[in-house]
């Protein structure tokens, strides 16, 4: 099955997938805090915004339907990424007309985008599980995180950093255009076929969700199932409050303008990001991927402690060049550790059920982040910036030794 295509072409077309998926949540999570922040709205309503992103928890509801439905002429995955690319360039393109006083379905429209992108997000994991061997694993997941990434540059980032000269209005256009260009791109790509059952116990989990909800069941209840998702529910609770809040730091705290925060963050900072993708997704293909996570994720809660020094520094002292190295490599850092934990999770998914199953666990990774960006707002409005970063870093080291419980594997690796 795989043999048809080469790796690097398998690897740019899920980049270009990812890439879409990355647009609007780059928008939530760089350019939105500064948006809502430049409106007067409190850090704790601006840290409940983030629950606009509910559609990425939620999605392992509806993953199974996903999963099973297709067209097997039209590509049993591109059926579900071709309408879905069309509906969030729709969208993207009704925000462009959106007023500005019209805070509330701006942020509904918001929400539609993540829903849109997430429910692709169930096709494309589950092309990627379809397409990757075992030994290939790690440029798949580079595809993954980079191309997501990319997808945040652009739209929390560079169009953030243009919107001094478009507008929002110009930034919600501009993502439109490159939704329309990688649509194109998939409508001209042919999806491989899917290798035929090899018994009639596969042939079921295909044609029937309780069977393959059965099977995921089986899989989360054996050894070391659970504990996979606790480790993936924690690695990241302490990143997710730290990140949260250091856009609305930078704007209130030290006075950055929006365009400035795009250019460093969102340009200069996503850089580092896109580096640690490449070497977590490298790495994890030269040794064993539960060691890079681990080495990671030491790697990250320094970076932290980085983040938490950057807090104490008078406002006039915050320049771009302290932001850059140490926002840089906490991105550095945090980028290496996402590439190495999805290669972690994806070896680990069974097969048979890929984008179910893996879309399990991607849902279990999202609600470990939601409480932290959630609430960040509300503990920055109590206690501060410093603290709250401080509490980050803290969360971030008390979850380090639970990466032991997940030495041995479950089900879907033995």
């Amino acid at each position: 099955m795989t043999g048809r295509q080469p790796l690097a072409a398998r690897v740019a077309i899920l980049s270009v997938f990812y890439m879409v998926q990355g647009l609007p949540f780059g928008f939530q999570a760089k350019a939105l805090p500064v948006y809502l922040t430049t409106h007067g709205l409190s850090l704790t309503n601006i840290g409940f915004a983030g629950a606009v992103s509910a559609p990425w928890l939620l999605k392992p509801l509806w993953a199974p339907i996903v999963d099973r439905y297709g067209s097997a002429r039209f590509g049993r995955r591109r059926s579900w990424i071709v309408p879905l690319q069309a509906a969030l360039a729709s969208t993207c393109l009704g925000l462009a007309f959106v007023p500005a006083e019209a805070l509330g379905l701006f942020l509904g429209m918001i929400a539609l985008t993540n829903l849109f992108a997430a429910t692709m997000d169930i096709a494309v994991d589950g092309l990627a599980v379809d397409m990757l061997e075992a030994e290939e694993l790690g440029w798949g997941n580079i595809a993954q995180v980079v191309g997501y990434k990319i997808g945040m540059q652009i739209g929390g980032g560079i169009l953030l950093w243009a919107s001094q000269w478009i507008g929002w209005r110009g930034l919600f256009q501009a993502m439109t255009a490159v939704i329309v260009v990688a649509l194109v791109v998939t409508l001209i790509w042919r999806e491989p076929p899917r290798k035929v059952a090899s018994d009639e116990a596969e042939a079921q989990l295909r044609t029937s969700i309780r069977a393959m909800l059965k099977t995921l069941g089986k899989a989360l209840a054996s050894r070391g199932g659970v504990a996979l998702l606790v480790v993936i529910a924690t690695y990241k609770i302490g990143e997710s409050i730290s990140d949260a809040m250091f856009e609305p730091f930078l704007v209130r705290y030290a006075d950055w303008g929006e365009s400035r925060v795009g250019l460093v963050l969102g340009i200069y900072c996503m850089f580092f990001s896109l580096a640690g993708s490449f070497v977590g997704g490298w790495l994890a293909t030269r040794i064993r991927i539960l060691r890079a996570v681990v080495g990671f994720a030491i790697a990250r809660s320094l970076a932290i402690g980085g983040v938490v020094w950057l807090s104490t520094l008078a406002p006039g002292e915050i320049g771009d060049a302290q932001v850059v190295l140490v926002k840089g490599l906490e991105e550095l850092a945090g980028g290496a550790l996402t590439t190495a934990m999805f290669a972690f999770m994806m070896s680990r998914v069974d097969k048979r059920i890929g984008a179910t199953h893996y879309t399990l666990l991607a849902g279990v990774e999202v609600f470990g982040k939601a409480p932290g960006g959630l609430l960040s707002g509300v503990i920055a409005d109590a206690v501060g910036f410093t603290a709250t970063f401080a509490s980050g870093l803290g969360l971030s080291v008390v979850c380090l030794p639970l990466l032991a419980l997940v030495r041995r594997r479950p089900y879907a690796g033995d």
